[in-house]
């Protein structure tokens, strides 16, 4: 989730990111509208600072074009994905550049071979939010190989996920990025419409790539991920269930930050805001008015099917909540409430845009003279009327079917923050919700130094992502103790959990525990089964930006089934 509608059209067109009709849309050569595979070589030379190891971008790039359709199909033909070697002096780095396109809708991504060893090593693929901003952000930002320096030079990232896994970035819906269309109906409204796009992708991926086939599969994203993830592992379930083709071996799921369950999190914004002194009680008082209301519209909307006035109007009510709450907040960066905002976007990416902008870049990745589009409004636009759907409905299914779900969140981020998200996942009804709510949370460390809260049952885990703490003990758990920060902490949990009463006491109950990297403690985490929560310390919406080295090791140990 990024920007309600004013906010988003403001800062999308202050960037200046998109073509001319706000979305990527070309008119195709009617003698290429029969499958047809297209591939150049690629090489990206000069663009890398000194001293890095990293020579280029991969050999190949390409797309794979099919007839026009308006929806998602279930049968791709063949891929025509290659990957070559980025020769480095330490590691050879595998990357994918490439297009596939689903009947004249191409879509675009990057895969990256693990830096470990890529033949036994998880599969992830990185979904990213908006609805319809780019997955270069966490690429370039993030979770991928390179940073961007300011010449626009492309730097190792030590922090990347590809040191423990093969990751796939991919600009979906279709419009997002790279990625387009000949045919403006032919833009998603919804996330089951971009899940079905997203499994005819992923099968024809694993055609393409048959070698990484039976390796372990996750879903990870962040913001409005929190929509994609259940839904589009909802749909590889059914597809595994279903045999429709590939099966793909789903071990897990990861959602940072992610907005699941509206109707939750929607109710927690004031109460956030409250604890983070954004608003006085008075404010609070007010705001809290127009809450029922909006829950109300939020339950009509589920009740609807397709487009509805009944989900415009619940977008329109709750997020006139979270704009009142942000303009009384004043300058902040409702991205990390500790920081102003700068720019449109309380954050500066234009060095993807320029970066990927660059026509050489364009030339090497294939993509020709298509202008990239960091965050497309006209998708935004069209996957409004599936904000307010609740997508928390398709992840009991999951968990009892084995597959783990991780859930984290920094606790400087305003538009989806760890409050919300620890209220829907407490919420969630499944077979080890008693016994995960009343789990006891701990410390996540990292280096010796607290860098979140975490909490695990089962399968599920949740993650919040703090700093005070670290601010306060310097490093010293016992002072934090002794100081009395750890009470009013627990007080906040107490304070904030207003559903499932008696789980709610075992909950608040239960005392914390660290996890702990490289001696330091990263954040607080609670764990039962397969469902963990992680708070992490010192981090706003995008964690892995924020705490690259405790993200890393937060996802390498879940991804391992090592206790955090």
């Amino acid at each position: 989730m990024e920007f309600p509608k004013g906010q988003a059209e403001k800062m999308i067109r202050g960037l200046n990111l998109f073509p001319e009709l706000d979305v990527n849309i070309f008119e195709d050569d009617p003698a290429l509208t029969a499958p047809k595979i297209v591939e150049k070589s690629i090489r990206l030379p000069g663009l890398f600072a000194p001293g890095t190891s990293v020579q280029d971008l991969g050999h190949k790039a390409g797309y794979y074009q099919l007839p026009h359709t308006k929806s998602a199909r279930y049968n791709i033909f063949e891929n025509p994905h290659y990957k070559k070697s980025i020769h480095a002096s330490v590691s050879v780095l595998q990357v994918l550049v490439s297009f596939l396109a689903v009947y004249l809708i191409r879509m675009f991504y990057f895969f990256f071979e693990s830096r470990n060893e890529p033949s036994t090593d998880p599969v992830f693929v990185w979904l990213h939010g908006g609805p319809g901003c780019s997955t270069s952000v966490p690429l370039f930002y993030e979770s991928g190989p390179f940073h961007i320096t300011n010449n626009l030079s492309l730097v190792w990232n030590d922090f990347g996920w590809d040191k423990v896994s093969n990751i796939i970035y991919v600009d979906q819906p279709t419009g997002t990025g790279f990625s387009y269309t000949s045919d403006i109906a032919d833009i998603r409204r919804d996330s089951v419409g971009a899940a079905n796009d997203f499994y005819d992708f992923m099968q024809a991926f694993f055609k393409a790539h048959p070698q990484y086939a039976w390796n372990d599969f996750y879903i990870t994203g962040e913001s409005y991920a929190g929509h994609y993830i259940p839904a589009f592992a909802d749909r590889i379930q059914r597809g595994n269930d279903n045999k429709e083709g590939i099966h793909i071996n789903m071990k897990g799921l990861s959602i940072g930050n992610g907005l699941t369950d509206p109707e939750i999190q929607y109710k927690a914004y004031t109460d956030y805001a409250l604890d983070m002194k954004l608003i006085n009680k008075s404010d609070y008082d007010s705001l809290s008015q127009s809450i029922p209301g909006c829950v109300q519209a939020i339950k009509l909307c589920g009740n609807s099917s397709g487009p509805s006035e009944a989900c415009a109007k619940a977008f329109s009510d709750c997020t006139a909540i979270y704009n009142k709450i942000v303009k009384i907040s004043g300058n902040i960066n409702f991205f990390d409430i500790r920081k102003p905002c700068v720019g449109s976007t309380c954050y500066n990416f234009s060095n993807v845009e320029n970066f990927l902008n660059q026509k050489s870049v364009r030339e090497a990745l294939g993509v020709g003279d298509k202008q990239f589009v960091l965050c497309n409004l006209t998708v935004y636009e069209s996957m409004k009327v599936d904000w307010m759907r609740n997508y928390e409905v398709d992840i009991p299914a999951l968990l009892e079917n084995g597959v783990k779900l991780l859930v984290y969140a920094g606790e400087y981020d305003l538009i989806c923050n760890w409050l919300g998200n620890s209220r829907w996942v407490d919420a969630m009804v499944w077979s080890g919700q008693k016994d995960f709510v009343s789990a006891p949370s701990a410390p996540f460390i990292v280096d010796g130094v607290e860098a979140g809260l975490k909490k695990s049952h089962g399968l599920l885990t949740f993650l919040k992502i703090i700093s005070e703490i670290i601010r306060r003990s310097k490093g010293n758990l016992q002072a934090v103790i002794e100081a009395g920060i750890i009470s009013p902490l627990l007080q906040m949990f107490q304070d904030a959990y207003d559903f499932h009463a008696a789980a709610e006491k075992e909950f608040v109950s239960a005392p914390f525990a660290p996890f702990i990297v490289d001696g330091v403690e990263a954040g607080l985490k609670k764990s039962y089964g397969l469902l963990t929560f992680l708070k992490v310390h010192n981090a706003g919406h995008m964690v892995p930006m924020d705490q690259p080295k405790a993200s890393l090791e937060m996802i390498k140990r879940w991804m391992q089934g090592i206790p955090l």
